[in-house]
């Protein structure tokens, strides 16, 4: 009877990932129409202009909105492969084939003895919640490397680091995975993967390194955490600008400056917890890898000067390997995770109007997003303390030698 109900509950799941993913589909195909403003322009337009450069063997040097690592040309190249279909037509299927891996991925850790399916249902339900967006941008590429990784960390640290190195030259968030490694290897696998990449790229192709220019000038994204502040001060006379700047849409005027230097502080301050963590951290169990993880990316996506939609589907990932693991305490915050996935896609793109005009409208949905991201933060980054940094107690009279289980700590 278990059996049969397994079988009908992984039927299921592959159901449903079947149909939200035609339905998603249907909409960046424009089969159907999504409300909003039109998310695939970012692939016919943007990506595709980038394509034309990439090809010629130079990164696009005087677009300032190229602002990813070097690696970042392989996903942007990538409909290459599809020569059969235009190139829209082909980054929205190869998106779509890099969402079938993270699920076959997931299945394949969740159906392990020991291990639980939540994770691939937090997969298949969390990724549809962001809407179309999702397969219009490559950032589900890098969660398909960076999910791989993180479920090669504990009997692979090797590929583990090697996935992470590669994930890092694609868009850097991935470098976040490696926080809660315990073993060298990953660390010098991941340093030796993204050295390598960077010196073949800047061999090869001129201006790799350009990226790291196009930064400086940047004002704060309209959804972003701090920009709360000028959505509200919008109505008492602040006299700045909502104009598009580096490839999104940004407040730029009267203490913008100040709001964005707060908001690196912040991240600075969530960086210090991380390393005191590291520090003080003593137990390192069977999923503590990907809780580390999980919240490493939420902290740095919380308090980053841009929010746009698509981080979230780095979230979703990760917060689906957590839950690959029974004992993960990460439940709550993946819920939550899962919760800012569907008001994201009613603020962008559904009532994306709404959030530059800084209606009412506009700003309640940005502070619900906005607030479910920070209590995702504080209760993920509480829970993972908690269960890995060990109270001081008094010393046992008879140690005892526990036998090997998913609680044991992971040797270093």
């Amino acid at each position: 009877m278990d059996r049969t109900q397994g079988t009908r509950s992984l039927a299921g799941l592959l159901v449903i990932w079947g149909l939200t993913r035609l339905a998603l589909l249907l909409f960046v195909f424009k089969v159907l129409v999504f409300p909003g403003p039109d998310v695939t322009s970012d692939v016919s337009v943007i990506y595709q202009g980038w394509y034309e450069v990439l090809r010629t063997g130079t990164f696009p040097l005087d677009d300032v909105t190229w602002q990813y690592p070097p690696a970042a040309a392989l996903p942007v190249l990538s409909p290459a492969l599809l020569f059969f279909l235009d190139y829209a037509q082909a980054f929205f299927v190869l998106a779509c084939l890099a969402d079938l891996v993270v699920l076959a991925l997931l299945l394949y850790a969740g159906l392990r003895p020991g291990r639980s399916v939540r994770g691939a249902w937090v997969w298949v339900v969390g990724v549809p919640l962001l809407g179309p967006t999702v397969y219009a941008r490559y950032d589900v590429m890098v969660t398909a490397a960076a999910v791989a990784a993180l479920l090669a960390g504990q009997r692979h640290p090797r590929l583990m680091g090697a996935l992470a190195g590669f994930g890092a030259m694609l868009k850097v968030w991935p470098v976040l995975l490696l926080i809660g490694a315990v073993r060298r290897r990953a660390w010098a696998a991941a340093t030796v993967t993204a050295g390598a990449l960077a010196a073949l790229f800047a061999l090869a192709m001129p201006g790799a390194f350009a990226f790291l220019t196009f930064q400086r000038d940047r004002g704060t994204e309209v959804e972003s955490l701090g920009a709360l502040v000028f959505h509200v001060a919008r109505h008492y006379g602040w006299d700045g600008q909502v104009l598009l700047n580096y490839g999104s849409v940004e407040f730029l005027g009267p203490y913008v400056d100040v709001v964005s230097s707060a908001a690196l502080a912040l991240t600075g301050m969530a960086f210090g917890w991380l390393l005191l963590w590291r520090l003080r951290a003593s137990r390192f169990l069977s999923h503590t890898l990907a809780d580390a993880a999980f919240v490493a990316v939420l902290m740095f996506t919380t308090t980053s000067r841009v929010i746009s939609p698509q981080y979230l589907v780095w979230l979703v990932g990760l917060a689906a390997v957590c839950l690959c693991f029974p004992r993960s305490g990460m439940r709550l915050p993946a819920g939550l995770v899962l919760a800012a996935s569907f008001v994201t896609v009613l603020e962008f793109p559904l009532w994306f109007s709404h959030v530059v005009a800084s209606d009412t409208l506009g700003i309640t949905l940005l502070f619900l997003r906005n607030g479910l991201l920070v209590l995702a933060t504080l209760t993920a980054a509480r829970t993972l303390w908690r269960s890995t940094v060990s109270r001081p107690t008094t010393k046992a009279p008879f140690p005892s030698h526990p036998a090997r289980t998913e609680e044991t700590p992971v040797s270093s």
